[in-house]
């Protein structure tokens, strides 16, 4: 999947080898004032683009099955966002949370130090998460589809000839990539959290969540502005980290994967360029 500031496209191999593509224009809110405003305007896209992932999902699975496109909309789309998100609380903030406090009493460490080992579990809890998927013969795939998609927007942006083989040389990590968020709100957690004083485990937890929206606020703006200044060496030196994780959540890409993330892409910005025009 592509996505632009108006536009995405999803591009998807057919059973009978043909690539599809599905195409349309992006909901009001990326053009919105909410769109535009600092700290805010991380949370409803971050929403937006959970619901428009499930949906591409969707369809792109039952196009794999051969069958009609049931699309989830509505309450079933917004109840599968709200169970993925919970399930993502729970692994990657609550059981962190539990398991320091056991640690912390078994070693009689203070609260501070206490604070840093939970983050440090969590952030443990995430690369394990995606080594362990990383596994799985389907998420290897999907990987792989990731690296392609990395792959074409690097060499867009280098103004390279879209063509698999000349797409094939360009580096698989890129420093927008969404696997960058997940890292910065682990960082950002164990910076903020350890400044935490001593509190009982249930204020503990309750603490951890409702500071999420304030983490994944600034982590949004933090990758907004090491985007915007990629020239500057000490940017560059602080993404390391981040496109040093992206290794776990790419795949060298086969050309037809490159085929099918240039088809995505060529989709994408022929809408944006009808729509601006």
């Amino acid at each position: 999947m592509m996505r632009g500031s108006r536009a995405m496209a999803l591009a998807m191999r057919s059973p009978t080898g043909e690539i599809e593509i599905h195409q349309e224009k992006l909901g009001p809110i990326y053009q919105s004032t909410w769109a535009k405003i600092p700290f805010i305007r991380g949370l409803v896209l971050l929403w937006d683009a959970l619901s428009l992932g499930t949906r591409v999902l969707t369809i792109s699975a039952n196009l794999q099955a051969e069958e009609e496109e049931e699309q989830l909309e509505g309450r079933a789309l917004t109840l599968t966002i709200i169970a993925s998100l919970l399930m993502a609380v729970a692994l990657f903030f609550v059981a962190p949370t539990g398991l320091s406090r056991l640690i912390e009493g078994w070693l009689q460490v203070g609260p501070n130090w206490g604070n840093v080992l939970e983050g440090i579990i969590r952030l443990a809890i995430l690369i394990g998460y995606l080594l362990t998927i990383a596994r799985m013969e389907e998420v290897r795939r999907v990987f792989g589809y990731h690296g392609a998609e990395h792959k074409t927007i690097n060499a867009f942006e280098a103004d390279a000839e879209l063509t698999p083989e000349n797409v094939a040389k360009f580096p698989i990590e890129h420093p927008r990539c969404g696997t960058a968020f997940l890292l910065t709100v682990v960082v950002l957690s164990i910076l903020l959290f350890a400044f935490l004083g001593p509190m009982a485990i249930i204020p503990r937890i309750a603490l951890r969540i409702l500071f999420i929206p304030l983490l994944a606020s600034v982590a949004y703006e933090y990758l907004r502005w090491t985007a915007r200044h990629l020239d500057s060496s000490f940017v560059r030196l602080l993404i390391v980290p981040n496109l040093a994780l992206q290794r776990l959540t790419t795949r060298p890409p086969d050309l037809e994967m490159l085929e099918v993330a240039i088809a995505s892409f060529e989709a994408m910005r022929k809408q944006e360029i009808e729509l601006a025009s």
